[in-house]
């Protein structure tokens, strides 16, 4: 009698083949990969962002990883399984021995390998294309501490808007959040540059803390980055509960 795969093997080999479905879709690879890599050159070269006391790059390296995190964790994760919902796969994922804690387990793990990869592409482009290099003030510890909570931040809020509405329009909102985010969450433009009542709204939105955690982690800002991963915390425990909480599989 054969047994059960144990839960790490299940996760194992769903994480596997969701890695396997991501690279049969390649306009999920553009949105998450080549658009954060495009703002990084692109807005460095041309010198968009003054950024006083630095250069372009050291502004913008954090807030390209910002917007690959958002990209990945966000938009494709919601779009994808919004869609995995409008066409059943989830109900059938459901009925398998795979349970539903272990899929979701594995879409996060599979979203965290992306962005792994993400954020050696835009440091490799801003260190061999851009000139940039590693500040003294560079925390790794920091680094990985923005990656993980402001994974679960907006992976969070793609769930509960993939659990909730429907694929075309689940398709409509991720994307107009993540232009909003592009255009608020100081990755391009400093918050503090933003009109007044705009700022104050950044401030209080995952995009922004997640690019501050993400500047001072990488040495291009100083301050304590308490207060923005703790936003990051908060954004993160209520999206991933409400998330769980209305999550409709079918």
């Amino acid at each position: 009698m054969s047994r059960a795969a144990s839960p790490a093997s299940a996760i194992a080999a769903m994480t596997a083949i969701e890695l396997r479905l991501v690279l049969r879709r390649p306009e999920n690879l553009f949105a998450t990969i080549v658009v954060p890599t495009l703002v990084l050159v692109l807005f460095s070269s041309v010198a968009v962002v003054d950024v006083p006391g630095g250069r372009p790059v050291d502004f913008l390296l954090p807030g390209s990883i910002a917007l690959a995190i958002i990209a990945t964790s966000l938009v494709s994760l919601g779009i994808t399984t919004a869609y995995d919902r409008s066409y059943g796969v989830l109900k059938r994922l459901g009925g398998s021995p795979l349970s539903r804690p272990e899929l979701i387990v594995a879409r996060i793990l599979t979203v965290l390998v992306v962005e792994v990869v993400q954020v050696g592409l835009l440091v490799g482009t801003a260190l061999l294309l851009l000139g940039w290099s590693p500040p003294s003030g560079l925390s790794p510890q920091l680094l990985a501490s923005s990656l993980v909570l402001g994974t679960i931040a907006f992976a969070g809020l793609g769930l509960l808007l993939a659990g909730t509405l429907r694929a075309e329009t689940m398709l409509a909102v991720a994307n107009l959040l993540f232009l909003a985010f592009l255009a608020v969450g100081g990755i391009v433009v400093p918050v503090d540059r933003l009109p007044a009542p705009v700022a104050a709204i950044a401030h209080a939105l995952p995009a922004a803390a997640l690019s501050d955690v993400l500047r001072t982690a990488l040495g291009s800002a100083g301050g304590d980055a308490t207060a923005a991963l703790a936003l990051l915390a908060v954004w993160g425990t209520v999206t991933v509960g409400l998330a769980a909480a209305t999550f409709s599989w079918e």
